[in-house]
């Protein structure tokens, strides 16, 4: 993630603009930025598809236990022990999503296509929208049996999934996180697992990336991914096409074209 601190900002007294090539800048101070002048931009949109097929993809993974499927051959267990244990379907499930951006829409979007009932949660309702709307993550959990974290990260959202949270989920729940390792109390989740308060997870996203606690690595109900939601070619080059494209507008005498929200000009 693209680290840039209030006191590297006090260092560079030419600094005009920062240009963050993803759609979260929660290492971004923005404050700090404003008050001096300088715009932050960011690549929403062009990621949404890539970063839903990510988490659609790691909720088969978590269901369907896909990876592990693949080493029951490569391990020769298929030939020794017969047929791997029997998992879980995703068709028909209840999905919930904390957090109702644009990637969130476009998960929703998939998940309708395999009959998955949807709800959310958010910092406010969407009445235009047609899922249902929880007012808490826990809330959304215990009616949940995929719950998939799409949100901010930050101050805001740190260990908004907590033990509270994870146990409302159950033990045959699903978390998976697509967001930021911050929006999860790590140890809790190790402990959820551990415990069987929750049945498994898929993460992309960790609290002290690239290390992983070695406990989930060990855990073969859980899915690891190394935070590839929008790790393609083809999106990762739309997204350096728009972060060059706001530094081009801005040194060019004209308005970026996806500053952050807290420097729109309405902001």
């Amino acid at each position: 993630d693209s680290q840039v601190p209030g006191d590297l900002i006090a260092r560079l007294p030419a600094l005009e603009l920062i240009s963050v090539m993803g759609v979260g800048y929660d290492g971004v101070d923005v404050a700090a930025a404003r008050r001096r002048g300088v715009m932050v931009t960011h690549t929403p949109d062009v990621l949404n598809d890539e970063v839903a097929d990510t988490a659609i993809g790691l909720m088969l993974c978590a269901a369907r236990q896909l990876p592990q499927a693949d080493r029951w051959v490569r391990e020769g267990r298929w030939e020794a022990d017969g047929p791997m244990p029997l998992t879980r379907s995703m068709s028909g499930k209840r999905l919930g999503l904390v957090g109702m951006g644009r990637i969130a829409k476009a998960i929703a979007h998939r998940a309708q296509a395999f009959g998955m009932s949807i709800a959310y949660t958010a910092r406010s309702a969407k009445p235009e929208l047609p899922f249902r709307y929880f007012p808490d993550a826990a809330a959304l959990a215990a009616e949940s049996d995929f719950l998939v974290l799409i949100t901010p990260g930050g101050e805001g959202t740190r260990k908004l999934v907590d033990a509270r949270v994870l146990r409302s989920l159950g033990p045959k729940g699903i978390l998976v996180n697509v967001a930021r390792g911050s929006v999860v109390d790590e140890q809790a989740l190790v402990e959820a697992l551990e415990q069987g308060h929750i049945g498994g997870a898929a993460l992309d996203v960790f609290e002290s990336e690239p290390r992983v606690p070695e406990a989930l690595k060990r855990m073969p109900h859980v899915v690891l991914a190394p935070h590839i939601g929008s790790a393609t070619a083809e999106t990762r080059q739309a997204m350096a096409d728009l972060a060059l494209e706001n530094l081009v507008r801005h040194f060019g005498g004209h308005p970026v074209r996806t500053p952050v929200p807290e420097c729109r000009p309405s902001a």
